[in-house]
């Protein structure tokens, strides 16, 4: 089967099996037990005299009284015990497996989310592990009652009445026959709704990050009517699979009325042939029944109905659950890209970055994003990045921390091949400040320390002065503990800034990349932001991806990207006096300033 012993949950098997064992335990105890209820309501039956009482004071009755007390308790304790050990197992593996999912999502490569949506991670994470929990708790507590229910009756059945117990089977075997039918169709049904639950989520997710766009631009109505057909999608397709499921419950339910009824036809006739001594013989078999053997035989079928319907269920949940852990299982199969080489060795970074003949294309594009640079930044330089929108400024600073792979033998950190570094090691000594700026909901403090456990208080005080953010904490009645919302949305643009910048200068590593983080920000801030780089950075690495030059005129050199390809690598005075994309950025500039004047 393959739920059962995929390799994503089976190795979590040895963890758990005393939890399985226990409730396997339980559940044999449990059925054991159960199977003594018809045997005293047949006693009973049999003690019934003429007039259809029975002497309550005898001993044997009192006996039988203890007797049921004793199974009640047994069947009390014991469904207890099987629900907690049967379902805490299955609850952790889903614990574990939602927690490797995440881990795995954290691994993969940025590419990975250029080509597929959050969204459909969450429905994996959320409503695909849900679905193998359930299958794993209820399913293996249907799939293990179900059998020893069921084997324990026919026996006994078989014992009471060979006939009467062959009429039993007959039902089980035409369940299996259309449960083994409906399966294939149910588990495509199944996967038919997952996928349009992935999309309804896809397009949550989206319209809840982009609700300040849809609001701006007064499309409200427009995204409810996008949401109203994917959500009627999505109905249709868990009413196409209930209309199976319940389908096939009703099928288990005539046919179970069928042979019941049957069962009291035959065995009716059975005991009154033997109540009338004229018992009836079959195939050379001579058949004796008497009132309470069919009480007793009634009551062991009526034991049998639950496996029956059981076997309904889990062949419903079984469908789901293969679908959805394919689901699961295809994410985690995902191959990391990004990943240290077996040779990769700890590195302590001190800042020296050299690019030899490099190249760089995305995977899938048609051409090369950057093309064949070659240049040094030497350790504790001040490095400004420019050129036009698409030139390759952002992919140029997001290779050297490897969050794309690159060829090897083409960029070097400290005369190591980056290839060959270790990741931890490596982007433990890049502070990174990326274009988009994202903060995380909770508090100013909370973003620029990013959960590290070891809080200081220096540190933060210096990360928050040389941001240029301590004025505007000076307006928040809360300071630094101000909460703010998710990405930043109750704080203006050149604050989330100045807080990711905060963030990189916390934690003061040794290269700080800092793309395009003063756009939003004033010229007087954006000077002083400047100014404290030089002062604070001094002897340490800094690369600036700036969309102003203003910004990099202070730089030791300036890196000019023109269509991929490296169009100057010199000091901001030099490249003044050449033609080129830096002296018209320069003159542009200019331009716009007097023009604002």
């Amino acid at each position: 089967m393959l739920l059962i012993w995929g390799k994503y949950v089976r190795k979590y098997y040895p963890r758990f099996i005393i939890f399985f064992l226990i409730g396997l335990a339980a559940l044999v105890t449990v059925d054991i037990f159960q199977l003594r209820i018809p045997e005293i309501i047949g006693g009973l039956v049999d003690k019934l005299d003429k007039e259809g009482t029975i002497d309550v004071q005898s001993q044997e009755f009192i006996q039988t009284i203890l007797s049921t007390i004793v199974i009640a308790v047994v069947l009390f304790v014991g469904r207890i015990v099987w629900r907690l050990s049967l379902f805490y197992a299955s609850k952790r593996i889903e614990e574990n497996l939602r927690k490797e999912m995440f881990e795995k999502a954290e691994k993969l490569d940025v590419s990975y989310y250029h080509n597929n949506k959050v969204g459909n991670i969450m429905s994996w994470a959320t409503d695909d592990l849900e679905t193998l929990q359930e299958f794993l708790g209820w399913g293996s507590l249907m799939v293990i009652d179900g059998v020893f229910l069921t084997v324990l009756a026919l026996v006994k059945m078989f014992i009471l009445s060979r006939n009467l117990a062959f009429i039993a089977i007959f039902p089980i075997l035409l369940i299996a026959l259309a449960g083994a039918l409906c399966e294939t169709h149910m588990s495509n049904r199944w996967r038919l709704r997952q996928e349009s639950n992935d999309r309804l989520y896809d397009f949550s997710q989206e319209s809840f990050t982009g609700i300040r766009v849809i609001k701006a631009f007064v499309k409200e109505r427009q995204q409810i009517h996008k949401f109203n057909k994917l959500a009627l999608a999505n109905s249709e397709a868990n009413v196409k699979f209930t209309y199976i499921s319940v389908l096939f419950d009703v099928l288990i339910g005539i046919i179970v009325a069928l042979v019941s009824a049957i069962i009291l036809g035959f065995g009716g006739w059975f005991v009154y042939a033997t109540v009338t001594h004229n018992p009836i013989v079959m195939f050379g078999y001579k058949i004796e029944l008497d009132p309470g053997q069919l009480v007793t035989f009634q009551g062991y079928f009526y034991t049998l109905v639950w496996p029956m319907i059981a076997l309904g269920q889990v062949i419903t949940m079984f469908s789901k659950a293969r679908t959805s852990y394919r689901r699961v299982a295809n994410f985690l199969d995902i191959p990391i890209n990004i990943k240290d080489n077996e040779n990769a060795k700890d590195v302590e970074i001190k800042g020296n970055i050299k690019l030899d003949h490099f190249s760089f294309r995305y995977e899938g594009a048609s051409k090369d994003s950057l093309k064949d640079i070659s240049l040094e930044i030497k350790e504790g330089e001040l490095i400004g990045i420019v050129g036009a929108v698409g030139s390759g400024k952002s992919t140029l600073v997001n290779t050297l921390t490897r969050l794309y792979n690159v060829n090897r033998n083409q960029v070097y950190i400290d005369d190591n091949d980056i290839m060959d570094i270790k990741l931890s090691s490596l982007r433990e000594g890049f502070a990174y400040s990326p274009q988009d700026n994202f903060l995380f909901s909770g508090s100013i403090k909370e973003n620029i320390i990013f959960d590290n456990n070891n809080l200081d208080e220096v540190k933060l005080r210096e990360a928050i002065l040389y941001s240029d953010l301590k004025k505007d904490l000076d307006e928040f009645e809360n300071k630094e503990e101000t909460v703010i919302a998710e990405n930043g949305a109750t704080i203006s643009g050149g604050q989330k800034q100045r807080i990711s910048l905060a963030r990189a200068f916390y934690k003061d590593s040794q290269i700080l990349i800092l793309d395009d983080v003063v756009s939003a920000v004033d010229l007087k801030t954006e000077q002083n932001i400047l100014k404290n780089l030089r002062e604070q950075r001094a002897g340490k690495t800094t690369i600036i991806v700036a969309s102003r030059v203003s910004t990099v005129m202070g730089a030791d050199k300036v890196i000019v990207l023109n269509k991929g390809s490296l169009e100057a690598f010199d000091t901001p005075s030099n490249l003044l006096k050449q033609e080129g994309t830096f002296s018209r950025m320069v003159l542009l500039q200019q331009l716009s300033t007097k023009k604002g004047e």
